[in-house]
């Protein structure tokens, strides 16, 4: 017992750092993929078909395609809706279903991403972080939501600058932030920058 207890030892905690470092990465891998997702609809903002019949107002440009809702969410999470025209190529909503004439309203696309409280799990109990949801529209026009990942703590978009110095066009910067829990140990913070391509 005195010399196979050392090695049991140590054998759990090889156990215990495996299994953290499994969370760790399956944490990190679904973090950069929501971010991903996030970032290719701020890109796609304001994206007008050049063959669309839609006439866009510069007046409207940022509030109507691009909207950040401070404390909306899960824990003062904020969200995010974008929307966008449809390319000639194929275009994905945030789980990567095709996106079509029949699932926009007034000729846009919808993305949203915001954080709620994860389904199923009764008040009162403690949940490991919220549930990071996207949003699109179905081919009645309207919202679905959808789970990306559970375990998200905090959900943060903040406008940085517009790269023109202009508040009222130009394209703009947003910087994310996702805060992800396993709910005991781990507590990863993700960021990245996204700037948008197509507002005037």
């Amino acid at each position: 017992m005195a010399l196979l207890s050392p090695l049991l030892k140590t054998s759990a905690e090889l156990v215990a750092k495996q299994i953290q470092y499994e969370k760790t990465h399956a944490l990190i891998s679904e973090g950069d993929r929501a971010l991903e997702l996030i970032g290719r609809a701020i890109r796609m903002a304001g994206y007008s078909n050049i063959n669309s019949q839609r006439i866009r107002s510069k007046k409207s440009n940022t509030q109507e395609f691009i909207q950040i809702q401070k404390k909306s969410g899960f824990r003062s999470s904020d969200s995010l809706t974008v929307k966008h025209g449809l390319s000639e190529g194929a275009d994905f909503d945030c789980i990567g279903n095709l996106l079509t004439q029949d699932r926009t309203k007034n000729q846009l696309a919808l993305q949203g991403f915001l954080l709620e409280r994860q389904a199923g799990v009764p008040k009162g109990v403690k949940v490991n972080g919220g549930s990071l949801m996207c949003q699109s529209l179905d081919r009645q026009g309207r919202i679905q939501n959808t789970t990306l990942m559970n375990g998200v703590n905090l959900l943060t978009i903040e406008e940085l600058h517009s790269l023109h110095g202009n508040t009222d066009s130009g394209q703009r910067i947003y910087r994310v932030v996702l805060q992800m829990t396993d709910g005991h140990l781990l507590h990863i913070d993700m960021e990245r920058s996204f700037t948008t391509r197509n507002l005037l």
